[in-house]
């Protein structure tokens, strides 16, 4: 008779009281509630951290605090209206202030009440001409936002003073800070992102960030390792390791469309991107990967010789027709369209779908390195904002068709 390894009973009952919190490889995005946003479309939403509620920001000049009731329902318990639409929100549940980007420029705080039942006013700062695009409060009581005027702008929270600003290149989308080095990151609207170190005397440009060939949309900093998540319309996401100061850029290709959010949980050490196709996906980032290979300039085929139709000297000596020019995702060489025939994913180098490789490279690829190091869920509508609570594992999303809804995560992350 063969031998058979029978699990212990201790262990199994251990093990089922820690089921909720395991990652499942079938779990899928529960979704808990559904809310009608606004009469017009809803700029964002955040989970409260530790409470059943909900703040919103919508068009229609609104800003709602919304909280679960008996009945299962969020209901609003504040609806103010601003004098124009809100388009940013940043909320420090600490101190319960609550910051709103308008549309015309200024940045709203309020302090919200512990009941949730009110939200008083405190202070306006007239920091832009134009739509505030992202907010950001920092432990020394920084207010940093961005527009679509280009500026960069940070005032004190104490006295409304400001402090500093930059003008960037194009309209700034997204905003990111590092608490450790006073590093604010600026994402714009072609693609770059700017790196500014603050202090009390203003503003120090550090470096510019190019690789997406598209509007940044969203940034997210982890704070233990230095890296800068991007999500881009080029729907790629980057990862840019700030911290090493080597210049090493990492990229991620999961998304077939624009990427709207990304947000670093780094209680996992995961990545989770969302954007335009409708699709949550889950990055393990604990797992090792390459980063991304440059391409390779050459006149002719790097495997065949066979020149590429600008090199009318090699065309005319060899009697050839110039052929069109490709890049192999794997070795980065210039290679023709003979030469490469083949596809496949390369999940090391950031690409969960099949690609482009060489002839070479294609042999050469194991099943191992074919392996996703990724998780993707269909969210059933375009997602346009996301908030995550880490502690409770919800998260929640805005799409355009005024709806929030709220998820739960357990067993996904």
């Amino acid at each position: 008779m063969a031998a058979e390894i029978r699990p212990d009973p201790l262990n199994v009952s251990s093990l089922a009281s820690a089921l909720p919190d395991m990652i499942s490889p079938d779990a899928k995005p529960e979704l808990l509630n559904k809310v009608e946003g606004g009469s017009e479309e809803v700029h964002a939403a955040i989970l409260i951290p530790d409470q059943d509620g909900i703040i919103s920001i919508s068009s229609d000049r609104s800003v709602r605090l919304w909280l679960l009731r008996d009945s299962g329902q969020y209901w609003p318990s504040v609806c103010h209206y601003m004098g124009a639409a809100a388009t940013a929100i940043h909320y420090r549940h600490q101190s319960m202030q609550l910051f709103i980007g308008l549309d015309n420029g200024t940045v709203s705080e309020f302090i919200v009440s512990e009941d949730f039942n009110r939200m008083d006013h405190a202070r306006d700062y007239h920091a832009h001409q134009s739509r505030v695009t992202g907010i950001h409060v920092t432990s020394e009581g920084w207010v940093c936002s961005v527009a679509r005027d280009r500026y960069f702008q940070f005032h004190n929270s104490k006295n409304g003073q400001r402090l500093g600003g930059y003008s960037c290149s194009a309209w700034c989308t997204a905003l990111s800070y590092d608490e450790g080095a006073k590093y604010a990151f600026i994402g714009d609207y072609s693609g770059q992102v700017t790196v500014l170190q603050l202090s009390e005397n203003g503003v120090k440009l550090i470096n510019v960030l190019k690789g997406h060939s598209g509007s940044i949309q969203s940034l997210s900093w982890d704070q233990s390792q230095g890296w800068l998540y991007s999500g881009s319309y080029d729907s790629s996401v980057f990862i840019w390791d700030i911290g090493g100061r080597k210049g090493t850029v990492f990229e991620l290709n999961g998304h077939r469309n624009k990427v709207n959010t990304v947000h670093y949980v780094p209680s996992v050490k995961k990545l989770m991107s969302t954007g335009e196709d409708s699709t949550l996906v889950v990055w393990d980032l604990k797992k090792n990967r390459g980063e991304s290979v440059e391409w390779a300039d050459s006149d002719i085929c790097q495997l065949c010789n066979k020149p590429f139709y600008w090199n009318f000297q090699a065309m005319y000596q060899q009697k050839q027709i110039g052929l069109r020019q490709h890049h192999c995702r794997k070795c980065g060489k210039a290679v023709c369209d003979s030469c490469s025939t083949k596809k496949c994913p390369l999940p090391g180098k950031g690409h969960e779908f099949p690609v482009r490789v060489c002839e070479d490279c294609y042999i050469k690829v194991t099943e191992d390195e074919k392996k996703s190091m990724a998780r993707f869920y269909d969210m059933k509508h375009c997602v346009r904002y996301m908030s995550y609570d880490e502690g409770r594992k919800m998260m929640l999303t805005v799409g355009p068709d005024h709806i929030i809804k709220v998820w739960s995560l357990k067993g996904i992350v």
